[in-house]
């Protein structure tokens, strides 16, 4: 797998418009961090996004769902379009500075302008301590009112909720051989809500 950290854009190509979008399901018992007897699965999602321009969308859609103290961690390989969706959320949330990766400092806070939540931006491949080195990192900014959106932080920060957003990015593999590059460039994302939070929460709504 390539290293996460080699310079590249965190965005998706151009592709053709979003694909119809089946309404939210109960998730099953394979779903991310399911194994935790602590979390119950509450609701999936799975979409398909054609282009930077969709998936920077979906991130204001869903910056309507989140709430003071949400846990999102994003999961999928570079340039999947996690900062895409981050750049989303961020306008959504109204915080101030541009929303680019953190990778090379591991964590950035975004303050709101609107008088909401503020915006914690992690990288969390160098990250090895969880809650604890994320309260290390010296915020000045309280995580429990913020929204914190993690990147590769897949067995390493689940401890700083039990109520978590799961959203996995994949690239297409087309049905063809050879795939066309419209087919290639398009992404599916996966939503799953983890906890009571997201129990009833309105994922559906996500749909373009």
């Amino acid at each position: 797998m390539e290293a996460p950290h080699s310079p590249a854009p965190d965005d998706v190509a151009a592709a053709p418009a979003d694909s119809p979008v089946p309404p939210a399901t109960p998730a099953s018992p394979d779903a991310p961090d399911a194994r935790d007897a602590s979390v119950t699965a509450s609701v999936t999602l799975t979409l398909t996004v054609g282009s930077p321009e969709r998936m920077t969308e979906l991130g204001l859609r869903l910056a309507a769902l989140l709430r003071p103290g949400d846990l999102v961690m994003l999961t999928g390989e570079l340039g999947a379009g996690k900062t895409t969706l981050t750049r989303g959320l961020g306008e959504g949330l109204g915080v101030r500075g541009a929303v680019t990766s953190p990778t090379f400092v591991i964590a950035r806070v975004h303050p709101s302008l609107t008088g909401g939540p503020a915006l914690v931006h992690v990288d969390a491949y160098r990250l090895g301590g969880g809650l604890d080195e994320m309260e290390d990192l010296d915020l000045d900014v309280s995580l429990p009112d913020s929204v914190v959106v993690v990147e590769w932080g897949d067995g390493k920060v689940e401890e700083l909720s039990d109520d978590r957003l799961h959203v996995v990015i994949d690239r297409v593999v087309g049905g063809s051989d050879p795939a066309p590059a419209e087919e290639d460039d398009r992404r599916t994302v996966t939503l799953t809500g983890l906890g009571a939070r997201w129990a009833d929460a309105d994922l559906a709504s996500l749909a373009p």
